[in-house]
């Protein structure tokens, strides 16, 4: 089993910047991919960023070019840097990480609001 803890989520006004955490009980490189998803009030769980072991990096289109995702591997750690936060931003932001085998992994999910 793989515990994944998140931490950095709060209340910031739109523009603003945060930078969520996700610490993993294992090395990372034990795992196919990391990521972090989001779940807004009444709407599904959706993509955000992902991470391979190899390094390559994926974003949903409503985030490129705002936020980055990056690891620490001596830390066993994964980071979602956000910048220029909008309110559509806010959300339940989970960690996920998915297993060779195929099994996913969920954080319990920190929250992230943005203000107008």
């Amino acid at each position: 089993q793989v515990q994944l803890v998140e931490s950095g989520g709060g209340l910031v006004q739109a523009g603003g910047s945060l930078r969520l955490s996700c610490a993993a009980s294992r090395s990372i490189f034990s795992i196919n991919s990391m990521g972090w998803y989001r779940q807004a009030p009444g709407k599904q769980r959706d993509m955000v960023a992902t991470i391979t072991t190899g390094g390559d990096t994926n974003y949903a289109d409503s985030v490129k070019d705002r936020f980055t995702i990056s690891r620490d591997i001596a830390k066993n750690t994964v980071y979602l840097q956000m910048n220029s936060l909008k309110p559509e931003d806010t959300a339940v932001y989970y960690c996920n990480g998915r297993a060779w085998s195929g099994q996913n992994y969920w954080g319990q999910g920190t929250q992230v609001t943005v203000s107008s």
